[in-house]
């Protein structure tokens, strides 16, 4: 079962810095004119770190050790004077303007190979250089953003009700309100311990920080002739695996590079239901439009050569997520490229635009499929999930002696 530690976090001083200038997104998520856009708004902004740029003749990420000691030397950074879980809250509104709220619990991570020690991955991941993740770690030796992790146990979303104002918060761009408290009481302390340990948890979101945490983890190890130590730990948030703690979203598929007069809609007819819509993509809002249409008929949407599709798998009991369903369908088809995105209107801008040939709009996994699938042992397809909102960098880090 999983092991899940408290620690002495290491926050932004509130008293000398505003946390909305200083916090950011996942630096997964940032282009570069976000970050310099981000940069721009403070010096103690956490991209500074977290996506350093080389300068006086230093690495980037002897920059970023650099700018992280400077931080604490001045007392921008301050580190909590006993260890705590901390309670971190994000509430917002979804796409259909419900007001939501996410609750868990950020702490420590025993680590362990991928299936081992109660961590389980819940998709397969794409290659992707580990280098630069790895290579930051080394020099900071710290924890800058927690991966993001659901607890298959029940009753961690009550132990969050804490009392008392946050000690941090902040709001960002979209409009999602981030609140973060410090928990110390001893006996709150270990429910939260045991109630993330009693039951498996999978990694929803950081699966390659988990995995740059294992390898930066085996090198101490191996200098250090095993010996246990931070290392064998990662900063994780940790939720309860339920509806209304989580809003998932899909990644659709903008597929180019096709043969031209590949017949699209022949190859996907062995295994869905084809019903053209021809009058969808002349409404006023097609994305919303198409949407709504997708959700009323339980089908996907096909979108090329200006026209659009619904296709309704055939047999489709609910139990696999879209991804799944189209890795199958996809998989004799030609050799092709594809672009992943998180908007219907941005699929259909490529689509028209001529950037993509066919756009593959899928539906919203559902809680139960990540349950179904992280119970069994399995792995659902690359980029199947988009877990929202975000946590910010820069809410707390947890330093590595």
């Amino acid at each position: 079962m999983p092991r899940f530690e408290p620690f002495a976090g290491v926050r932004y001083d509130t008293d000398r810095v505003s946390l909305d200038d200083v916090v950011a997104p996942p630096y997964d998520v940032i282009d570069a004119d976000e970050r310099e856009t981000l940069g721009a708004r403070s010096p103690w902004n956490v991209v500074h770190v977290d996506l350093a740029q080389e300068s006086d003749g230093l690495t980037r990420y002897e920059t970023a050790r650099c700018r992280l000691q400077e931080w604490l030397e001045s007392g921008a950074l301050t580190t909590d004077p006993e260890p705590g879980f901390y309670v971190y809250k994000m509430g917002y509104r979804d796409d259909e303007g419900t007001v939501r709220q996410t609750s868990g619990v950020i702490g420590a991570l025993g680590l362990a190979p991928p299936g081992e020690g109660g961590v389980l991955p819940h998709e397969q991941t794409m290659s992707k250089p580990k280098d630069d993740r790895l290579n930051l770690l080394r020099s900071c030796r710290a924890n800058l953003s927690p991966i993001w992790c659901l607890s298959l146990a029940s009753g961690l979303s009550e132990l969050c009700d804490v009392a008392g104002p946050p000690l941090a918060r902040s709001t960002d761009a979209e409009g999602v309100h981030h609140r973060l408290w410090r928990v110390t009481q001893p006996g709150l302390l270990a429910a939260m311990a045991d109630t993330v340990a009693s039951a498996p948890v999978v990694i929803a979101d950081g699966h390659h920080r988990y995995e740059t945490s294992l390898a930066w983890q085996a090198e101490v190890r191996e200098s250090t002739d095993g010996r246990a130590g931070d290392h064998d730990l990662v900063l994780a948030y940790v939720v309860e695996l339920a509806t209304d703690q989580l809003s998932v979203g899909p990644i659709h598929r903008a597929l180019s590079q096709l043969p031209a007069g590949f017949d699209v809609l022949g190859a996907l007819a062995a295994q869905f239901d084809v019903t053209e819509q021809p009058d969808l993509l002349e409404t006023g809002a097609p994305g919303a439009e198409l949407s709504g249409r997708m959700a009323s008929t339980g089908a996907l949407g096909v979108v090329a050569d200006g026209r659009a599709w619904l296709v309704r798998p055939h047999g489709d009991d609910g139990s696999e997520p879209d991804a799944g369903l189209l890795a199958r369908a996809l998989g004799n088809w030609p050799e092709h490229d594809t672009e992943y995105l998180h908007r219907v209107d941005d699929v259909l801008a490529a689509v028209t635009t001529g950037q993509a040939q066919v756009g593959l709009v899928l539906r919203p996994p559902t809680v139960d499929q990540i349950a179904r699938t992280a119970n069994a042992g399995g792995r659902m397809p690359p980029k199947t999930t988009f877990f929202r909102p975000k946590p910010r960098t820069g809410m707390v880090f947890r330093r590595l002696v």
